[in-house]
């Protein structure tokens, strides 16, 4: 999937040495450059965010995780927020996908937002290499943390909605408050990078199933 981290359309310099080259006519292929390279810097700028923080990570760093020069960065992208930005955007899309396709099926609840924490815990311990989705969301200016904001709570509210519904079908405790347990929920899975380690005991399969199997064995109606 291609992502545009700003909306904007202006033009962008030379990609550099290394880059994807141009079709004939100037434009760049979008499966190329535009899309794979993009999510390259992606994976690699949310794995230097996890080493050393948001702050702590630099241009340089991410461009040698690649072996591309700084420069060729600014083709993809204007700064270090517009990767943050993108790398939010990128995970929410994966999970808005996720959660249209569960609406949409004939699935009972459970298994509804089984599927939604566990892509949730894949989307954060596989795609971002163990990055907390909405911890540095702060860190973006006005303009791109309204538009993360809005996105994250697409996310959140579709959780609502699977809670409520299995709050109306008596699987899960009338007591529920799906707000309530919406925040609980994206909370715990998107603290797993404070602890996770990729050379720990558990791989990514078996903390989401654990995480689902608990998360949802406490909402259960008695």
């Amino acid at each position: 999937m291609a992502i545009d981290p700003t909306g904007d359309q202006k033009k962008k310099p030379s990609p550099g040495r290394g880059a994807k080259k141009k079709k004939k006519g100037g434009a760049v292929s979008r499966e190329g450059a535009t899309s794979l390279t993009r999510v390259e810097i992606l994976r690699a700028a949310a794995a230097a965010f996890r080493r050393v923080g948001y702050y702590g990570a630099t241009l340089e760093e991410i461009a040698s995780a690649l072996k591309m020069k700084k420069g060729n960065l600014y083709y993809y992208f204007r700064n270090k927020e517009d990767i943050l930005f993108a790398c939010h955007q990128y995970s929410v899309d994966r999970l808005l996908s996720v959660l249209e396709t569960v609406e949409r099926s004939e699935l009972p609840p459970e298994q509804k937002l089984r599927q939604l924490i566990v892509a949730f815990v894949h989307t954060i311990l596989d795609d971002l290499q163990g990055t907390a989705l909405f911890l540095d969301i702060k860190a973006l200016g006005p303009r791109h943390l309204r538009q993360a904001i809005a996105r994250r709570d697409e996310f959140d509210q579709g959780v609502r909605r699977v809670i409520a519904q299995g709050v109306d079908w008596g699987v899960f405790d009338p007591k529920v408050n799906p707000k309530l347990l919406s925040f609980a929920m994206l909370g715990a899975v998107n603290w797993i990078p404070r602890w996770y380690s990729p050379d720990g005991p558990a791989n990514s399969q078996e903390i989401a199933d654990r995480f689902a199997d608990y998360l949802i064995g406490g909402l259960r109606s008695i």
